[in-house]
Order: C-alpha cells, then structure tokens, then sequence
C-alpha cells in the first residue's frame, strides 16, 4: 500500500523534475500526501482524523489559525456552554469523561478536544491558510492544495502545495463573520463588534447596548450582558421559536430525539409547544412570536436552530432585557427602529452568525454551492462529492452531524484505499502513473 502511494509522488516529483529541467519557470511539484488532507482543525476535522487513523489509514490537517478548534478557542465568550447534553457532543470513539458535567463549558470542552488529538495522535499542521484547492486530471486525477504560510497574523509570500487523492472540506458552516450593513453604521460613534469578538459582559456594566440577533448566542449574550448589569436590548426581526433547554427531567433535544423514533414530527413539534407554552408562557406578549412551522420542522426546512432557554427568557419577562423591532438606521448616539422609536445606545453587538468560506477556495467543484458555501446535497447526502472530495461538519446538525460525516468518510475513503492496495499487484509498470 504504501508502496503505491510513494510511487504515485514519485511519478508527480519525476514528472515536474523533467519540466524544471525542461523550463526554469515551472513550479516545482506538490508535497505528496498518501492519505487525505483535512482542510480544518476543528472538531469536524479531529473526528475525520481519528475515524481514518482507526482504519489504518493516515491524514494531515491543514489550519489556518495556530491552535486546535479556533472558532471555539478564539471567537466564542466566556460563559459559553455545550446547548445540548455532552452524550450528543462527543466525536467518535472517546467519549467525554465520566465527571464532566451534563452541559460541559467552554474551557472543559477545549480540554476534551485537546486530549482527543492526543489520544489519537494528530498532529495539524498550524497557520496554513489554504488559498486554492483545485483537481488535476493529471497521473489518474489528484488534488492540488495551495497553501500560505501565515506568521505572527500575516499571510506572507511564503507558500507551499501538496498532491492527494482525497479531499476533505472541515472548514464549516462558521467560518467567516456575518455582519450586515445598516444605514448610518460609520456614523454610530460607539463601538460595533461581532460576538466573536465579545468575551464578557463586564466591558459594558451600566451601559446601554444593542444586541442585533436572536438566536442562541444573541440571547446568551444579551443574558450575560444583564448579569454584569449593562442594559441590554434585543433586535428580534422575525419569528423565533423558544423552548425550555430541560422537559420532564431529560433534556429537550434528546427528548425530542426520542420521541421521533415513535411518532411523526409534526406530533412531535405540537408536543414541545405544548410544553413550552406550559413552561414558558405565551413568548409572543413579549415580542417573540413563534413561526406558523414548528421547531423541529423548520429545522429540517432550512436548517434555523430554535432557542434552548437557559434563563433570558426571565430576564426579559422581568424587563431587565428589552426587545425592540428591526432597525432603520444609526446615528451618533441612537438607533431608530422600523416602528418609529428611537433608543440611545453605548455600544453594539451583532449576534448574525457565520457563513462558509468555501466558496472562496475550492475551484471547480460541483458540490459546494456558491451561494452559501454548503453543500448542494441536504443532509444525510451532502458528505460525499466528486472526485474524493467530502465534506464533514456542514450538516447544520452540530457536532452530532460532524460525528455521522466522519464515520461514512472513513469508511468510504477505506474502500478505495483497500482498493488502491490491490491494484499495485495488477499494475502496469509501463504506465505514466508508475514511469519514472
């Protein structure tokens, strides 16, 4: 097996040795890789690594940031916390210790992951932003990824290329910021940040500060804004579905789970509203007013993740968090609302979410859309692309659909490397794949 991969670089390095040779100006030949690369250090990335390590089969992670999980180690707050019950978190094959709490923190769950490429021996290779990944049809159809080497946060000249036969895209739904242009924005005078960028609601205590986004992490913030006393106000477009994070003593998510092995999902969404009205209270006389689709269908739909309550909703029934309409536009000082009213504000945070980047890299592919960065297919189809190209983690399912990608790719790559193993016996030694 091995055998086959060193002689598939060789025939790439002797080919590109003969056009150097031939033309000073030819580049010289991609650093061959005999398993996959991984694009992403993240947890998407480990658990496709740990699932082919398992088989026999190597990898190499490329990262663009200098640490395991980035998103998680750089651009999350401080209070954050696991929404679902860490059962539903884990990767594949090592499941999280036994005294980690139900709902494990921020810091426990970047331990967990650090430990996990350490239990599995994965080593990324760190500050490799990958500017291009393309498929040569040259010597059977490989893989070029282009690579910068990024140092001290600069992308310098300094560039690297490497030749697979698989591709595996790890990048994920968050990995750039989405921030939207309002009128007025370079006029508001306070500071505007991302919540990649927020770390505590201890900057702002006293203050007035807008939160833009009602989502889990825009309700997160805005809760832990209230507790370092700020004043916190959420913009709540459009309709949002809440429901309790706990339900009969079992959490809401794997209830939900549960119960959709027995009944419809429609059956399913009229029992959790059910709940949550009797939990809840009618969120809409607070201005969170649910859509006509229950939670777990407009999940399905296009992939909007409802709220699980872990104390905001309490906070805005008690006034300590307001919630206001969509915004006109800034000015100085204020913000003026789609409903005429006018609020003055020392900062905002916008809670928009993330997009995929992919687009901006991978050239040539039929499986990614160029509209949103995900992949054409919805789930449980959108893993596996052409050419050995897949995708792990784009599943809007979290971490539990990142553990389901990893799992099917390593078994479908360990079908064509078993396959690959075999043919070096049948293989054609006059052929331009195995000349040299």
């Amino acid at each position: 097996m091995e055998y086959l991969k060193e002689l598939e670089g060789k025939s790439i390095h002797d080919y590109y040795e003969h056009k150097i040779k031939k033309d000073k100006m030819v580049a010289p030949p991609p650093i061959w890789v005999p398993g996959p690369i991984i694009v992403g250090a993240g947890p998407s990335g480990l658990a496709a690594s740990a699932c082919l390590k398992q088989k026999g089969i190597p990898t190499l992670i490329l990262e663009r940031e200098a640490c395991l999980a980035s998103m998680w180690q750089l651009k999350t707050y401080d209070r954050l916390r696991l929404h679902l019950p860490k059962q539903f978190c884990q990767l594949p094959l090592m499941p999280f210790p036994n005294n980690f709490p139900s709902y494990p923190t921020k810091q426990q769950f970047l331990a967990y992951l650090k430990a996990y490429a350490e239990n599995f021996s994965i080593r990324p290779l760190f500050r490799r932003t990958v500017v291009s990944a393309n498929f040569d049809t040259s010597f059977g159809g490989f893989w070029r990824v282009k690579t910068k080497l990024n140092k001290n946060n600069k992308e310098e000249e300094e560039e690297e290329e490497y030749g697979c036969r698989w591709l595996i895209v790890a990048t994920g739904e968050n990995a750039e910021e989405v921030v939207p242009q309002i009128e007025g924005m370079g006029e508001f005078e306070g500071p505007i940040l991302h919540t990649s960028l927020y770390k505590s609601g201890s900057l702002f205590s006293g203050k007035n500060v807008l939160v833009v986004g009602c989502g889990n992490s825009g309700m997160e913030v805005c809760l832990d804004l209230s507790n370092h006393n700020a004043k916190p106000f959420l913009v709540v477009r459009n309709t949002v579905h809440i429901l309790p994070q706990q339900m009969l003593g079992k959490s809401t998510f794997g209830l939900s789970m549960w119960l959709l092995k027995w009944f419809p999902i429609h059956i399913v969404d009229q029992f959790l509203l059910l709940m949550s009205h009797l939990m809840l209270g009618d969120t809409s006389q607070f201005g969170l007013n649910r859509p006509k689709l229950g939670p777990l269908e407009l999940k399905n739909l296009n992939g909007k993740t409802p709220v699980l309550d872990v104390g905001t909703l309490a906070h805005i029934k008690s006034g300590k968090i307001k919630v206001c309409r969509g915004i006109k536009r800034l000015a100085q000082h204020s913000v003026e609302f789609v409903d005429g009213k006018v609020e003055n504000f020392d900062a905002i945070i916008f809670a928009t979410g993330y997009k995929s980047n992919v687009p901006s890299w991978l050239k040539g592919s039929e499986m990614f859309s160029e509209k949103d960065g995900l992949p054409r297919k919805a789930f449980p189809n959108g893993w596996k692309g052409e050419n050995g190209l897949y995708a792990v983690g784009f599943t809007k399912r979290g971490l539990l659909g990142a553990s389901i990608d990893a799992k099917r790719i390593a078994e479908d790559i360990e079908h064509s490397w078993k396959a690959c193993d075999a043919t070096h016996h049948l293989l054609d030694f006059t052929s331009p794949l195995a000349s040299s």
